[in-house]
């Protein structure tokens, strides 16, 4: 048949082009979740700022909210999950490099975190809010692209430990809190901004440390402060583009900390030599790598033989952030299911009308509203860590927080991924991402036994944390029976400790629960705690979204988590 000719069976009364491509007409789907302001469409953190004392920051919050929700700033993130690091172990001469090339997509994303001070604002400001502010900032922009975070957060938690070095620190520290970003492979004496990254695991021992065989040799005098060589391997190192990183290795007296840059002072490649870059199913925008120390010059930070001590409070502030990162990812995805069940309609009626996605809608939502709040008290004790009481709650509730929230988070990730359906699953919607991000924090940083044992041995060690925890928790008490029931309970099961580090994950998870819950009841709207409570405390547990009981306010809970755009 000639192709110019109509098919017979096509009408030829002028109206073959509707017929020919006018196939469908697209309705019924949302508008896409960009041009929202994180801050100002999120009133649980809202209310958690101004709780937890960073209301003056407000005023910043709310334009650093624009910014993340943009649909330019959105796009760099998927920009930057759809091109992965590339590793270039030498240049065309043959010179050996170890460089890790990044989409440009990714030094955008780093270029907004360090020029808004998410790696450096409670040190270079302290003081009432500090924490806070930078956890809210922190947590708008972890929604956009988790990855990448990674570096930022290492630099963030590196000041505590390198401070305890003070020639050490007074080298570095103004450069490491510059609010800049210079991604260039120089020299750090040619910077005025540099990262910090982090390498502790070997193949062989993973999260225990104490089985590094690394090993560090003195230049020429021993000691802190003092330069060493170091000479080993370690398994897990992210970031690896950072102009330095705190290591561990073995000196004379025993497992230590030290600080390693990329290059020697004399300009020359430091020889630590990548061997490759992990292939994650997740965090991918991130380089994590295996790496080889072959006399890699470094400088001795902290007590000789009290390694894990001087750089514990580092690996304490990346577990923060961590609970910041996944409470953040649970944020995204009820934004994302709430917003899509708005527009959405089936069977009849818009989806978050119908009784069964209220359920699940309503149930995810409180999740994520305990996790936030459970977070930014959290950053409030760390702004207060003059006042015993918040010193104590922050050493334990910490590794409880840190295990709790990010072990929710990849189930809580599929569920929102369902109430999208189908296009839920697809990579131009941010859902996989989250998914695959989801269980990340759970495991870096100390995967969850290592939480419960570290909460084990802060109670060992500090008793009197236990104390805080509860004095804390018991401020809701009288205002829910559930609650008061479910308090008494675990602290009746905390006077039995046989048997108890076979008990921890059971502990562990209830002191979650009765924080999260005290904080909802003190300070959320009465629908969410009476949801939490009901759901958390009185039932059973371990059963799937969408099991809150009749009588709950869904449709409240939903209406306070639904961003409106469109």
């Amino acid at each position: 048949m000639n192709a110019r000719q109509p098919h017979p069976e096509t009408p030829t009364n002028g109206s073959e082009d509707r017929y020919l491509a006018s196939t469908h007409e697209v309705v019924n789907q949302p508008p896409a979740l960009e041009n929202y302001n994180l801050f100002e469409q999120d009133t649980a953190l809202q209310e958690a700022v101004i709780r937890e004392g960073a209301e003056a920051a407000a005023p910043e919050l709310r334009e650093f909210g624009a910014l993340a929700g943009a649909a330019a700033t959105i796009d760099l993130g998927f920009k930057a999950n759809s091109n992965k690091p590339v590793f270039q172990t030498h240049d065309r001469f043959g010179h050996r490099t170890d460089e890790v090339e990044f989409h440009p997509a990714y030094h955008d994303l780093m270029t907004i975190a360090l020029e808004h001070g998410l790696h450096s604002s409670p040190w270079t400001n302290p003081g009432k809010g500090a924490h806070v502010a930078r956890a809210a900032k922190y947590f708008m922009h972890s929604q956009v692209e988790a990855a990448h975070g990674c570096p930022i957060t290492m630099t963030f938690a590196a000041i505590p430990s390198i401070r305890k070095q003070p020639e050490l620190a007074r080298d570095w520290e103004q450069r490491i809190l510059a609010n800049s970003y210079d991604p260039r492979n120089l020299p750090d004496s040619q910077k005025a901004s540099v990262t910090i990254g982090m390498a502790m695991t070997e193949k062989q021992g993973g999260s225990d440390v104490r089985a590094n065989s690394t090993k560090a040799y003195p230049v020429s005098t021993e000691g802190p402060g003092q330069a060493y060589e170091l000479v080993g391997h370690k398994w897990f190192v992210s970031a690896p583009m950072c102009d330095a990183f705190l290591v561990l290795a073995h000196s004379r007296g025993g497992l230590s900390c030290f600080l390693m840059p990329r290059w020697r002072p004399d300009g020359s490649k430091n020889p630590w030599q990548i061997q490759r870059l992990k292939n994650k199913m997740g965090n991918v925008a991130n380089a994590s790598s295996e790496v080889e120390l072959r006399g890699a010059l470094a400088w001795m930070v902290g007590e000789e033989g009290r390694g894990v001590p001087t750089i514990i409070e580092m690996v304490a502030m990346t577990r923060f952030d961590c609970m910041i990162g996944s409470s953040a990812g649970m944020r995204q995805a009820v934004a994302q299911a709430t917003h899509h069940c708005r527009h959405r309609s089936a069977f009849g009626n818009r989806l978050n009308q119908q009784p069964l996605m209220q359920n699940v809608l309503a149930d995810l939502a409180v999740e994520s509203e305990a996790a936030l709040a459970y977070t930014l008290r959290i950053a409030r004790a760390l702004d207060n860590q003059d006042q015993e009481h918040e010193r104590l709650l922050a050493r334990l509730a910490t590794p409880v927080g840190k295990y709790w929230i990010c072990k929710r988070t990849p189930n809580h990730a599929y569920e929102a991924m369902e109430c999208i359906g189908g296009s839920g699953v697809m990579e131009d919607c941010i859902m996989p991402r989250l998914f695959r991000e989801s269980p990340v924090n759970a495991i870096w940083e100390g995967s969850g036994n290592v939480q419960c044992l570290d909460t084990l041995r802060a109670l060992q060690k500090e008793p009197e944390t236990l104390d805080a925890f509860f004095r804390e928790a018991a401020e809701a008490k009288g205002a829910d029976r559930r609650f008061d029931l479910f308090l008494a309970q675990l602290q009746q099961d905390f006077g039995d400790i046989s048997d108890i580090q076979y008990r921890a994950r059971n502990l562990v998870d209830r002191m979650a629960l009765v924080m999260q819950g005290s904080l909802l009841l003190r300070h959320s709207d009465p629908a969410v705690a009476d949801a939490f409570c009901a759901s958390r405390l009185q039932s059973a547990g371990g059963m799937n979204y969408g099991n809150l009981p009749s009588g709950t306010d869904a449709a409240a809970i939903i209406k306070r988590a639904t961003p409106v755009v469109g």
